[in-house]
C-alpha cells in the first residue's frame, strides 16, 4: 500500500467522521424544532440537550483520534482510542448529570429521544461507508 492511498484513506475517514457529527447535530436541531412546535419550549430544549448528549462526546472522540501522535503506531492509536472513548463516556455521563441536576423544568421523553436519535444518525452515517 503506498502512502498516497493511506493518505487518502485518512482523509476519506475524517470525512466521514465529519459528515456523521454534521448530521448528529441537524438531526439534533430537527428533532429539537420538532418538540418545540408540537409539544413546547420544555420538550424543543430537552430533546436540543439530548442531541448536544451524544454530538460534545462523539466529537470528543472524533477530535482524539484525529490528532496527530509522536508515535504513528498502532499502539498509539489503541491508546488514543481507549482514551478517546472513555473520555466520551465520562463526558456522557457528566452531561447527563448536569442536565439531570441543572435543568428544570425537563422533558425526559424528548431528552432520551434527541440522545437516541443522534446516536442513531451515527450509525446510519457509518452504514452508508464503502
Amino acid at each position: 500500500m503506498s502512502n498516497e492511498a493511506g493518505d487518502r484513506r485518512a482523509v476519506s475517514s475524517g470525512a466521514l467522521v465529519l459528515r456523521v457529527l454534521l448530521a448528529q447535530a441537524g438531526l439534533t436541531a430537527i428533532l429539537a424544532a420538532i418538540f418545540l412546535s408540537i409539544e413546547g419550549p420544555v420538550s424543543g430544549y430537552s430533546a436540543l440537550l439530548g442531541g448536544l448528549t451524544a454530538v460534545v462526546p462523539n466529537a470528543f472522540l472524533a477530535l482524539r483520534l484525529s490528532l496527530p501522535r509522536r508515535n504513528p503506531g498502532a499502539a498509539a492509536l489503541m491508546r488514543a482510542a481507549y482514551i478517546g472513548e472513555l473520555g466520551k463516556v465520562m463526558l456522557t455521563a457528566i452531561m447527563f448529570g448536569a442536565i439531570f441536576i441543572g435543568v428544570r423544568p425537563l422533558g425526559a421523553g424528548a431528552l432520551f429521544t434527541g440522545f437516541v436519535g443522534a446516536q442513531l444518525a451515527t450509525f446510519a452515517g457509518f452504514l452508508k461507508r464503502r
